[in-house]
């Protein structure tokens, strides 16, 4: 069966962070978003070590995963421009799952899509994780990344399928130590410049 081409929801900019109880809210991790196609260990072209390292420890035979390549340090916390510098080994984290085994998955609802992974993703592998969302609590988590220098969140509602008419929102931190030239934009904790791209 020829695996389907996917094209990324890519989430729109919001000013303000929200709580809702139909909404998932994710981290913004602040690497370089990859479709990743996994079809007898053909993942990640162009990280073709860390594929090497997901084809070993991913328990599948065909498999499309959304998620971000990154580098973090010491502490957990992703580092964009070390990752730009190549001082560090990338990883993977999974946020969702789109075909798994010939079953397309995209037409489920964001609840119910990522359970497909947890019989897949390997616990405490280097190479990759899964992503950590909470449901509801927009503004407590956004205030947490703020807290600790992080990028964002992104927020996505959790009755929508994968689909290129999908709306995902992303919410900045502007106080982020790592932001780089892009769009300058005002926010009740101040001014900061925004990443064009992320």
């Amino acid at each position: 069966m020829t695996l389907p081409r996917v094209q990324p929801i890519i989430p729109t900019w919001r000013k303000e962070p929200f709580d809702d109880p139909d909404w998932l809210f994710d981290f913004k991790y602040d690497g370089f978003r990859f479709i990743s196609i996994s079809r007898n260990g053909n993942l990640l072209s162009r990280f073709e070590a860390l594929g090497e390292q997901l084809a070993a420890v991913l328990d599948v035979d065909e498999a499309i995963i959304d998620g971000e390549v990154i580098v973090v340090d010491e502490t957990g916390r992703p580092q964009f421009y070390e990752f730009l510098r190549g001082t560090r080994t990338p990883r993977y984290v999974a946020f969702d799952i789109l075909w798994l085994n010939g079953t397309d998955l995209r037409a489920l609802p964001l609840t119910e899509r990522p359970k497909n992974l947890q019989g897949i993703v390997s616990k405490g592998s280097p190479a990759v994780s899964e992503a950590l969302p909470v449901e509801g609590r927009g503004r407590e988590l956004f205030e947490l990344m703020c807290a600790n220098d992080l990028e964002g969140i992104v927020a996505k509602r959790l009755a929508d399928p994968y689909a290129s008419r999908v709306r995902w929102l992303k919410i900045k931190n502007p106080d982020y130590s790592q932001k780089e030239g892009g769009v300058t934009c005002s926010t009740g904790r101040g001014s900061g410049t925004a990443r064009t791209a992320g």
